[in-house]
């Protein structure tokens, strides 16, 4: 008995099927490999969960009160807020023409001086700022004494203020003592005594940084004081005109020109007595700290070390445990998302697999 004969195939019946068994082979790797990625996926993720939890913890537990310690922003983080100072927690530089200076390097790295603190060139209109910070034993006192030192220059204190506790208070009628951590003052002294003041500054306490801005607006001065003597010969001449205004219309449109005429120059001139102001009265900004008492060494011996070693664990392993805690509902939802993106597409897969199947 002869075996039976299978029909011959065409040849791109045999390329189709093998197409699609090499397809499969294909397909079944990749799913092997998404497999196998999909773990060492989801070993990683767990491992960043376990560090994104130690580094976030302790944070979250600081923020929360989980320590049982809170965070206060004190008066010496914030600059004493007046119409001419402009001031940051960063340090004080200088403005420019026209404002008051805004806090100096705070660093403590040494005196550091951004224009120099000579005379001014005779015939120019110089605004001279200076900024200081200071450390000083008593804050109170230190704020008094500079406000005498300015009032016996021939100037006076613009305005001052002491930290306490962590809350900004007024000069008047608050109490001096070792609460007292920071302050500042600003004065207005005589352009030719600012560097006389500011050199005495050192007798108060320990100057730690220093800076000096000078601007020179001559040219602004002369404009304004041009612009004021037109000003004053145009409202005169209209004054007059008014007296032999003939009509009613005359001297209707002769009183809103004058009118017009007599704010520009009543604006003119309080600009150029401010101006005038600034020149003759230089600003002085000082921030006073609290000095504090240098600490001598006390090297820890093997037990000590030991002890800050656990406590460093104890305070990691609590982090750790606060950050998953934060994290976990975040994972669930991210876990969920994932999901339903994997099952959507699986099953464009299988339909593709379908149709070319």
């Amino acid at each position: 008995m002869s075996s039976p004969t299978l029909p011959t195939l065409p040849a791109d019946r045999v390329d189709a099927i093998e197409t699609a068994v090499f397809g499969r082979i294909a397909d079944e790797r990749d799913r092997r490999r998404r497999r196998r990625g999909g773990v060492w996926t989801g070993v990683g993720a767990a491992a960043a969960v376990v560090v994104v939890a130690a580094v976030v913890g302790p944070s979250l537990g600081t923020t929360s009160g989980l320590s049982g310690s809170s965070t206060a922003v004190g008066a010496a983080d914030r600059a004493p807020e007046s119409g001419t100072t402009d001031q940051s927690a960063q340090g004080f530089a200088g403005a420019g023409a026209g404002s008051a200076p805004v806090a100096p390097d705070q660093s403590g790295a040494g005196i550091r001086s951004e224009a120099s603190a000579s005379t001014a060139t005779p015939g120019r209109e110089i605004v001279a700022t200076g900024s200081s910070t200071v450390a000083v034993d008593d804050i109170g006192t230190a704020i008094e004494a500079i406000g005498d030192t300015a009032t016996a220059a021939g100037g006076y204190v613009e305005s001052s203020q002491l930290g306490d506790g962590g809350v900004a208070m007024p000069l008047e009628g608050a109490t001096t003592g070792a609460t007292l951590s920071s302050g500042w003052i600003t004065v207005r002294v005589p352009a030719d005594s600012l560097t006389g003041v500011m050199d005495g500054l050192g007798d108060v306490g320990e100057v730690t940084a220093t800076s000096v801005t000078r601007s020179d607006v001559t040219d602004q001065a002369i404009d304004l004081r041009a612009r004021v003597a037109a000003g004053e010969a145009s409202v005169a001449r209209l004054t007059e005109l008014m007296a032999q205004a003939g009509s009613v219309s005359d001297l209707i449109a002769a009183e809103s020109a004058l009118a017009e005429r007599q704010a520009q120059l009543d604006s003119d001139r309080q600009v150029l007595q401010s101006l005038s102001s600034q020149v003759a009265m230089s600003s002085l900004s000082v921030q006073l700290t609290a000095r504090t008492a240098s600490v001598a060494a006390d090297p820890a011996g093997f037990g000590d070390g030991l002890s800050a070693g656990w406590n460093g664990l104890v305070a990691t392993l609590n982090g750790a445990v606060i950050g998953l805690g934060f994290l976990l509902p975040w994972i669930a939802v991210a876990s969920i998302a994932a999901a339903v993106v994997w099952g959507a597409r699986r099953i464009v897969r299988r339909r593709r697999a379908a149709r070319e199947s």
